[in-house]
């Protein structure tokens, strides 16, 4: 028997390590191991069928001013500024790895600090400052097929905060078309927001480059800000989603807290 045919780049093997918090996930990657173009490979790496499966990778490299920067590609191999969730994802990494306490992150929205406020096996609890958040005006959006109102807030990426008394069925279609609208050029991630309690929001959400999630480590920020900045509910605000709750306290900052949890570790063929 001949011996295999090495042909370029078809045994080449990316290392990466798979976290989720609260049922956002990433795959973490060391950028040594970019090559080409980041967005085709970072599709694949997230398939669901024929990848390993994320929301989104996080590829990591050297820092001057941070312990790592972390430049984030979602699934559909655009590129984001920063996820909440990401960055703890990637913060539990660099601590299991290295054994700090308070990591910080070179995101596209800035440098995030995360400090480890507790460890149960290979899950890592943060709270991160997310810096400070700029809450706009009321928006309306009415076409013929989608009617809504709700409050554009940046957390140093887009999103816009529709509050409801319930989560109507449908609600995914409704989000996607907002995020086509013109009032968003860049596009925006969506949430819809239940006020729960005096100091609790449910969420439902929808992410630019991904679609619905579990999670969204901003968009609880976002919708938290919302919640507070209209006087509904009163900080910190417990933000309940379907992969699981977090806390967010604005204090002229704002900070998050949740967990993460590496998951595993492997390698990708390319």
């Amino acid at each position: 028997m001949s011996a295999p045919q090495n042909h370029g780049q078809q045994n080449t093997r990316i290392p990466f390590t798979k976290a989720s918090a609260c049922g956002n996930d990433f795959l973490m990657v060391d950028g040594a191991h970019a090559f080409g173009d980041l967005g085709a490979i970072s599709r694949r790496l997230c398939d669901r069928h024929s990848g390993v499966g994320a929301d989104g990778v996080e590829w990591l490299f050297p820092d001057a001013e941070a312990d790592v920067k972390a430049r984030l590609i979602n699934a559909d191999g655009s590129e984001a500024e920063i996820s909440g969730n990401g960055t703890r994802c990637v913060a539990a990494e660099i601590c299991s790895r290295e054994g700090k306490t308070e990591v910080v992150v070179r995101t596209g929205a800035g440098l995030k600090s995360c400090r480890l406020a507790g460890r149960q096996g290979s899950t890592f609890e943060f709270e991160a400052d997310m810096g400070q958040p700029e809450v706009g005006e009321q928006l309306s959006i009415e076409t013929m097929w989608v009617r809504a109102v709700g409050t554009k807030v940046s957390m140093g990426n887009p999103h816009f905060v529709i509050f409801v008394e319930n989560f109507q069925d449908g609600w995914q279609r409704q989000a996607a078309l907002i995020g086509t609208q013109p009032q968003f050029p860049q596009g925006t991630n969506v949430e819809y927001v239940v006020v729960s309690g005096a100091n609790e929001i449910e969420i439902r959400l929808f992410e630019r480059g991904v679609g619905e999630t579990q999670s969204s480590g901003t968009g609880s920020c976002a919708s938290a800000v919302a919640a507070i900045a209209s006087g509904r509910v009163a900080s910190p605000v417990t933000v309940i989603a379907p992969g699981g709750s977090q806390t967010v306290r604005w204090e002229n900052q704002v900070y998050l807290r949740g967990p993460a949890t590496l998951i595993c570790r492997g390698e990708f063929f390319v």
